[in-house]
């Protein structure tokens, strides 16, 4: 198993990490880890976004806090558009091949 080898997730990403890989294959279950890892992230920045708003408009994020959203958005956009194209991919080959 290929997961041990990632020291900067705790046992708990692990775990979760070994589950996806068994589960997906070795690439797309990291994609899976890493887009559960970027959703904790924005659930974090936007509860914190909550208490940090914007002197211009209270109603709305901090401007950093706005960019950080927005810039982990883009990340998962771009692991989900990576983990269908390989979805895609996988369907694509002949039965016999898989």
């Amino acid at each position: 198993m290929a997961a041990p080898e990632f020291r900067s997730i705790g046992d708990d990403r692990r775990a979760e990490l070994e589950k996806y890989e068994f589960m997906m294959g070795e690439a797309r279950g990291r994609l899976a880890a890493s887009m559960d890892c970027l959703t904790d992230a924005l659930i974090l920045v936007g509860q914190h976004g909550v208490y940090c708003t914007s002197n211009r408009n209270p109603k709305v994020p901090a401007l950093d806090l706005q960019a950080v959203m927005m810039n982990l958005n883009g990340a998962k956009e771009l692991v989900s558009a990576v983990m269908e194209k390989l979805r895609k991919e996988r369907d694509a080959k002949p039965s016999q091949e898989r």
